[in-house]
């Protein structure tokens, strides 16, 4: 455990949709009778109780010492964003489905809260993709997933020149291109065929999606690489999405700059190694090849103990079939 900022201040980022209430009133119990605060953003004021500060969009992010996440990955990922100009610690707590950014259920916040509290907790540093679009302007720059440039229409192909440090790479002509950090090569990028990248590798991987022609496989790129993305004559109009967001429309002459945003974000980490557990979990699920005795690693040593002993007591009821 390292030298972590003590969380005082701490903002709720709350899924838009989800019912989070019981999460939002464990930690408003959690601060009563500390000095700490909590703060909201005013589109969500009536989503919390009396005890959450209503503070202005453009005072948010300079107010909080730290983030709580109340979601899936995508609120987590748009809470990063929200502090990117200047970090602070993030905590997710898992309110979607399959997710590989949460560490912590709705059952598990008041511990957690807990552990905040005494600063026992671990940083897990991000990288972030820092977009820019020239002429074309951008309803937000940073993603710390993917940026993904597909068709707009359901005809034609996206045809885009790659260009990296200056030097002319190829071109692609796909359905769509992804380009990841590590943190999203588990997402869309493994779903296009794309591989599974070590976060500490801060590596950017660019995949084809339906390549047609041009280059036909993912290339990995290092973090200090400068990527050009060039909209070519015989391009589809281009949609350009950045975590998932709708970030710009782009067209013949348009292009962007894509480069590497080391140590942009910032999440909570209670239990390093029992995330990266729940994650290879979560990678078997999705396909990521993992022998029966690995799977059985995997779950924790007292469940596996249950498990035996209920065997044991099994074989022990039932008689022999055969003497």
């Amino acid at each position: 455990m390292g030298a972590e900022p003590q969380v005082g201040t701490v903002g709720l980022v709350l899924h838009p949709t989800r019912p989070v209430g019981p999460s939002v009133e464990a930690i408003v119990a959690a601060a009563r009778g500390r000095p700490a605060r909590v703060l909201v953003r005013p589109a969500d004021r009536h989503r919390v109780p009396s005890g959450v500060e209503v503070v202005p969009d453009d005072r948010f992010a300079d107010e909080v010492d730290g983030l709580i996440a109340l979601g899936g990955d995508g609120t987590i990922l748009g809470a990063m964003r929200l502090v990117i100009d200047r970090p602070v610690p993030v905590l997710g707590v898992n309110h979607g489905n399959l997710g590989f950014l949460a560490e912590v259920h709705p059952p598990q916040l008041p511990a957690a809260l807990a552990r905040l509290a005494d600063r026992d907790f671990t940083i897990e540093q991000h990288a972030a993709l820092r977009v820019d679009a020239g002429r074309v302007g951008l309803t937000t720059r940073f993603g710390f997933n993917d940026m993904v440039l597909g068709r707009s229409s359901r005809t034609g192909a996206v045809s885009l020149d790659l260009t990296v440090n200056d030097l002319q790479y190829g071109y692609y002509r796909a359905d769509a291109l992804v380009v990841s950090t590590p943190t999203g090569s588990t997402a869309y990028n493994y779903a296009a065929g794309g591989p599974i990248v070590s976060p500490s590798s801060n590596a950017v991987v660019i995949t084809p999606v339906a390549p047609m022609s041009g280059i036909s496989r993912p290339v990995v790129l290092g973090a200090a690489d400068r990527i050009r993305l060039a909209v070519a004559a015989d391009s589809a109009p281009i949609t350009l999405d950045i975590d998932g967001t709708a970030a710009a429309e782009l067209g013949h002459g348009d292009g962007l700059t894509a480069t590497m945003l080391p140590e942009a974000g910032q999440v909570v980490r209670l239990s390093a190694r029992e995330h990266a557990s729940r994650s290879r979990v979560k990678l078997s699920l999705l396909d990521l090849p993992l022998r029966p005795d690995q799977l059985l690693e995997l779950i924790p040593s007292e469940l596996r103990r249950d498990a035996e002993a209920a065997a044991v007591r099994l074989q022990a009821a039932v008689p022999p079939l055969l003497d």
